[in-house]
């Protein structure tokens, strides 16, 4: 992982995002801590790496999400030499 991020601030941030218990208490906390495009651009991230991992196309990406090839690439590149986040979240929405 990045030792950039890993300070006390993100660490209480994630600490805080834990106790969300639903997707609306995660609506009304995001709402609130995130700009409209900073969470539209999280959620683009989020489908983009969704349809990566099901193998789409980048063009077919591109027109489904509005995501630059660069954000696309990005992405992919996360999915394949990161952190393995991505796959943690996708094998427990499988379950």
């Amino acid at each position: 992982m990045n030792k950039k991020i890993r300070t006390e601030s993100v660490q209480h941030l994630f600490e805080a995002i834990l106790l969300l218990e639903d997707t609306e208490e995660c609506f009304k906390f995001f709402e609130d801590l995130c700009t409209v495009n900073e969470l539209l651009s999280l959620s683009q991230r989020f489908e983009v790496a969704t349809m990566l991992r099901n193998h789409e196309t980048y063009l077919k990406i591109a027109e489904k999400t509005g995501a630059s090839t660069a954000t696309i690439s990005r992405v992919n590149r996360s999915l394949h030499y990161g952190d393995d986040g991505y796959e943690l979240v996708f094998s427990r929405m499988n379950k």
